[in-house]
């Protein structure tokens, strides 16, 4: 039995008549966050190729909790984090219309999406830990030495 599809997107504010006319404007609307991002990787915009703060908070515990936990977002350049932001749009996007998660029951809907947050701050523990290794034996010791992994 199958049952009609909700034709909104944007949380309601953009309705479509049909299924057909929902997909063209889905498509619409990750080509132009694409072309954005296109257009920011090819003139990459010098006030974007700075980090919000350069420098780490100094200070007792507070500082050091607030250097672990916005150090991943306030010390990226700007622009990096604007490529973060667009690809988690179009993936969501992606995910909730064409792969039809909006349908779907909110148990289901949370566990696809704890794994993945899950795996994806693995992943970053992981990069982290070993980018901090590289960076200790290339740039501690003799610059000249240089090792293979």
């Amino acid at each position: 039995m199958a049952h009609a599809h909700n034709l909104a997107i944007f949380r309601g504010r953009l309705k479509f008549k049909s299924n057909i006319q929902k997909i063209w404007g889905v498509l619409v609307l990750l080509s132009i966050v694409t072309a954005v991002e296109v257009v920011l990787g090819i003139y990459k915009p010098a006030s974007l190729m700075t980090p919000l703060i350069e420098t780490p908070f100094e200070g007792g515990f507070i500082a050091t909790l607030a250097n672990i936990f916005l150090s991943p977002i306030i010390y990226m350049k700007s622009l990096n984090l604007i490529f973060i932001v667009l690809t988690i749009v179009k993936a969501y996007y992606i995910t909730w219309d064409f792969m039809h998660m909006r349908d779907e029951t909110s148990s289901l809907r949370r566990m696809v999406v704890w794994t993945a947050v899950f795996l994806i701050c693995y992943l970053i523990f992981i990069l982290l830990q070993e980018g901090g290794y590289v960076f200790d034996v290339y740039f501690q010791g003799d610059p000249l030495i240089k090792r293979d992994f």
